[in-house]
């Protein structure tokens, strides 16, 4: 395997604070690496400098050993797929049409899908489980089925950098299930390099090869879930106190706050 999206000593400032200090991480073809750590601690702001939306102060990020920052947005939608969560989705657009849009980077101005372009949405939404769907508007669909078409859609690129930004959040359980399995299968099936913010600990535990935990601005540790995901780390993070045992079915660690 080899390293897809890389991040070199990145360090991000806001006005008046410092975010990200020096952060480096390697994510390979075929893995999930999770980001987690407390609200503020810099989840969300390291998949926007990874998708180049964010330009760091220091550092750069590299997908297939390019500079992020040196590419034209186009160029960064074909190598880097980005996954928001699915409350920001234009409700009137058919979910066919939402996949589609993933294919712009392959076309010019003007310019409509061609049949490559139809093949590849296609087999996007047959990978996500969303063909059944692909007439309906996005606003007429449940929580869960709209984060698919939104993973559709990402697939659809082509890129071979997977990168969601809390992709569970506000969902029921079954469809938490539903999108975790599939991010999971796509990594291994499809041989992308993903790299996911998540809030909960026992959902990162049964997705992810490694863990990446976030706090004061760096990787307090990175590891597999058994070497990160530990009371005494998680409560040095968090500030309280955490008890971790083996999840009775899956073998993971089971998290418990409190």
């Amino acid at each position: 395997m080899s390293a897809a999206l890389v991040f070199e000593d990145v360090s991000v400032v806001y006005p008046g604070r410092a975010v990200l200090d020096g952060i480096s991480l390697a994510i390979d073809t075929g893995q999930v690496l999770a980001i987690v750590g407390p609200n503020g601690v810099g989840k969300s702001s390291l998949i926007k400098v990874a998708s180049g939306i964010l330009r760091p102060v220091h550092g750069r990020v590299l997908v297939d050993g390019r500079n992020v920052a040196d590419l034209s947005p186009s160029e960064r939608a074909r190598r880097v797929a980005v996954v928001p969560q699915a409350n920001r989705v234009p409700p009137a657009f058919t979910a066919e049409q939402v996949v589609l849009m993933g294919r712009t980077p392959y076309l010019g101005w003007l310019e409509r899908e061609g049949p490559e372009d139809q093949a590849r949405a296609a087999e996007a939404m047959h990978r996500t489980h969303t063909t059944g769907i692909a007439d309906r508007p996005m606003g007429e669909l449940s929580g869960g089925e709209q984060q698919r078409v939104l993973v559709a859609r990402g697939l659809a690129q082509s890129a071979g950098v997977l990168l969601l930004d809390e992709p569970t959040a506000h969902l029921d359980l079954r469809h938490q299930d539903e999108i975790l399995k599939l991010v999971r299968s796509l990594a291994g099936d499809a041989g992308l390099a993903v790299l996911i913010a998540l809030h909960d600990l026992n959902l990162v535990a049964r997705i992810a090869d490694r863990v990446a935990l976030l706090s004061d601005g760096g990787v307090k540790r990175l590891g597999v879930p058994q070497e990160v995901l530990t009371p005494e780390l998680l409560a040095a993070a968090y500030g309280l106190e955490i008890h971790v045992m083996d999840h009775p079915i899956h073998g993971t660690p089971l998290v418990l706050a409190g």
